[in-house]
């Protein structure tokens, strides 16, 4: 929910987050133990965890942050568990399934759930759609335009050799990969020097992105004289 949410751009969230499947995850990790370890549900402490840590790590309005919360109370709630069949939006096309087993989950998402997710989940107004499908539209033209076909610049250069150009550039500019055998005798990890294990683990990254960098540049020269195929990651 907070990943779709994004969809409808700042009535959604004031800043755009890049909110992940772990974040997901956890969340869903921690109300499994949160469930099986205390005898009363501590739903506070759930909102707290999910929206202030795991979805609230990455959120740096306070307005978005309030948010999350507020989505969350309607979850995460007495009246999920107490109340049959609770309602999850206003006019009731989302509810919370009878208890059952895993093929009676699958029934319900089938037979009862929207095939288009409806603003009312979101808990917005369904003039939200509009700056939806706005949005939508905007990407689709966008990925339209960059299928054009290729022509020749004014200063006679076409796009695939301004593009050569640009990478050979870049490549000239990429630093080389950090020595680990060199860091790891100069900055030794010892219990006095814990940060030193930071320092490796943020190296080895770094050398990894470089490789990548590397690479792919490299392969884009190669795909635009056709040596290899310009896949969709290179594109």
């Amino acid at each position: 929910m907070c990943l779709e949410r994004r969809k409808f751009g700042p009535l959604g969230w004031n800043t755009p987050y890049e909110f992940s499947a772990s974040d997901l995850r956890i969340s869903k990790d921690q109300l499994a133990q949160f469930l099986n370890f205390y005898d009363e549900i501590p739903y506070e402490a759930l909102i707290y965890m999910v929206a202030e840590a795991n979805y609230g790590g990455r959120v740096t309005d306070p307005q978005d942050r309030r948010c999350i919360k507020l989505m969350l109370s309607d979850f995460y709630c007495p009246e999920m568990i107490t109340e049959e069949n609770h309602k999850l939006s206003e006019n009731g096309s989302y509810v919370v399934p009878s208890d059952g087993n895993k093929q009676d989950y699958i029934t319900f998402i089938d037979q009862n759930l929207p095939l288009n997710d409806l603003t009312e989940v979101f808990g917005m107004h369904d003039n939200a759609e509009i700056t939806s499908a706005i949005n939508v539209t905007r990407q689709v033209l966008a990925t339209a335009l960059t299928m054009q076909p290729r022509v020749t610049s004014s200063g006679g250069k076409s796009q695939d050799q301004i593009l050569d150009e640009t990478c050979k550039s870049i490549l000239s500019k990429l630093p080389k990969q950090f020595d680990m055998e060199y860091v790891e005798k100069r900055h030794p990890i010892t219990y006095e020097e814990s940060m030193n294990t930071v320092l490796l683990q943020e190296l080895l990254r770094f050398n990894r992105l470089l490789e990548i960098v590397r690479s792919s540049l490299v392969n884009i020269g190669k795909a635009i004289i056709g040596e290899v195929t310009m896949s969709v990651e290179l594109e």
